[in-house]
């Protein structure tokens, strides 16, 4: 078919969500403290699935902005120690005494300290809001803008991106194991196919002999033509090991080499393999199918899992999504890029923010300083009794940095609708590539079209997890009713290339 010749609109780009994010830290000392001490600080807990996100760029711009912040902090204690806890009581003493030539020193001591920490909020909100714009609106990549966290952090983070294993907080099991994925949308177990029956040989002459196989090559058929049947460019699909976090010790030493360090993200493709074929106590391999929408503002996801027990075949589906970030991290969209504008605003922010700052700077060094021990003392406390007492630890994530920043409210109208035709496309697309896998294995595919004709009777909606209790729908699928709420967009942002 030949290619229309249109002129060409502008599109977003496909690392919006990560820009965003970047420029959040800048803007958000709370975020990049937050995201700071998940990506690079030492720990036990496993690293939830974050999808559509660049970690090492995050990772590195979260340390440029507290390492800004942490040195502003720095001075300014130092100023309020120089210019405020030793001036005053001076001036107060020079009045007292009637030495006004003392006072006058303290009240330019006063002064001057002052004006030094006003300089020094507006260079440091200056330096903040500029690292901000560079990253949502240049041209170059994120993650080339500021320095590393270090080769140790930065390849666990690469191989966090190529994850196929997922330890998932043990309480999850009763919610949602697919930590990282965000809210559900819906859960099913299709109708059962007969694989059993050979087809008709089409030469004439009686049936064909079945091709024997297992779970394991239907899902690997699946993951290698999804993208192409459900004509969906850009999708991934990955086999993952879902791994319940108090079991994580029991896959061995290839998941957890230390009991005392948090577990890897990537192991031999055998054992993912065999959570697929004979899952374990807790442990069940799912097919993952992965489509983020324009520029990364919505994810949807669908977990497949083949139940093949002779003489069925079943599909059990959960599909799961994830809505656009919170409108907080539009914030870089709204900041003037220059002129009077610019300086103004930083002029206004700085006077407002500087006597804050200068007299919590003390304050706030003491507070991290001694959270900072605190975890710490209870990381070392844990070890030990890992170590010595042989607690059973729950290794597993609890969400992501990507669910967690995302806001429901934030969903629009072509969102919804892209999402639903995601799903709509990826459940299409397993159904045909199932049949293609049934034939090609000479099965008779007789009880799949009949399956088929109440499969395609499900409906996905873009809103929101779903509530209340599950109950059996028509034709053996077992569904959970009643989706949330619907809401406005209130705002896409920007993040858009020509």
């Amino acid at each position: 078919m030949a290619a229309r010749r249109l002129p060409a609109l502008a599109q977003y780009r496909d690392d919006t969500v990560t820009r965003l994010l970047c420029a959040g830290a800048h803007l958000d000392e709370g975020h990049a403290r937050e995201v700071d001490r998940e990506l690079t600080e030492d720990r036990l807990k496993a690293t939830g699935l974050t999808l559509g996100i660049d970690l090492i760029a995050l990772a590195r711009h979260a340390r440029a902005a507290v390492l800004r912040v942490e040195a502003r902090d720095r001075r300014l204690a130092w100023l309020c120690a120089v210019g405020v806890w030793a001036a005053v009581p001076v001036g107060l003493y020079g009045l007292a005494a009637g030495v006004t030539g003392l006072a006058y020193a303290a009240a330019g001591a006063v002064v001057l300290a002052h004006g030094a920490a006003w300089g020094l909020v507006h260079r440091t909100e200056s330096e903040a809001r500029a690292a901000a714009l560079a990253v949502a609106h240049g041209a170059d990549r994120p993650m080339d803008l500021v320095p590393g966290v270090g080769p140790e952090v930065e390849n666990r983070l690469l191989e966090q991106k190529r994850a196929n294993v997922v330890p998932y907080t043990a309480h999850a099991e009763r919610t949602n194991p697919f930590v990282g994925s965000g809210q559900r949308l819906k859960e099913m177990v299709w109708q059962p196919i007969d694989v059993s029956r050979p087809a008709d040989d089409p030469a004439g002459g009686g049936k064909l002999t079945i091709r024997p196989f297992d779970a394991v090559d239907l899902h690997t058929f699946v993951a290698k033509e999804m993208e192409h049947i459900a004509g969906l460019k850009g999708l991934r699909a990955r086999n993952r090991l879902y791994v319940m976090g108090d079991h994580v010790a029991h896959v061995g030493s290839d998941l957890l080499p230390d009991r005392l360090r948090r577990p890897r993200a990537q192991i031999p493709k055998q054992l993912v393999q065999a959570g697929l074929v004979q899952p374990g106590a807790g442990m069940r391999t799912y097919l993952s199918l992965e489509r983020a929408g324009a520029g990364g503002r919505v994810i949807v996801s669908m977990h497949l899992r083949a139940r093949l027990q002779h003489p069925s075949l079943t599909w059990e589906v959960a599909a799961y999504g994830i809505p656009p970030l919170q409108a907080r991290f539009h914030r870089v969209h709204g900041l003037p890029v220059g002129g009077f504008e610019r300086w103004w605003d930083l002029f206004r922010y700085a006077t407002s923010a500087t006597g804050r700052l200068l007299l919590g700077a003390p304050s706030r060094l003491s507070r991290r300083s001694s959270a900072r021990r605190r975890r710490a003392r209870d990381l070392e406390r844990l070890r030990r009794d890992i170590d010595r007492k042989h607690l059973l630890y729950d290794y597993g994530a609890v969400d992501s940095i990507r669910e967690r920043v995302a806001d429901w409210k934030q969903v629009g109208f072509s969102d919804r609708t892209d999402s639903q035709d995601f799903l709509q496309r990826l459940q299409q697309g397993v159904l045909i590539a199932t049949e293609r896998f049934l034939r090609d294995h000479n099965v008779d595919t007789a009880s799949y079209d009949q399956a088929q004709q109440v499969i395609n009777t499900t409906t996905y909606n873009f809103s929101g997890d779903i509530h209340g209790p599950g109950n059996y729908g028509a034709g053996g699928t077992i569904n959970q009713p009643g989706q949330g709420p619907q809401h406005g967009n209130h705002g896409y942002g920007t993040g858009l290339q020509p």
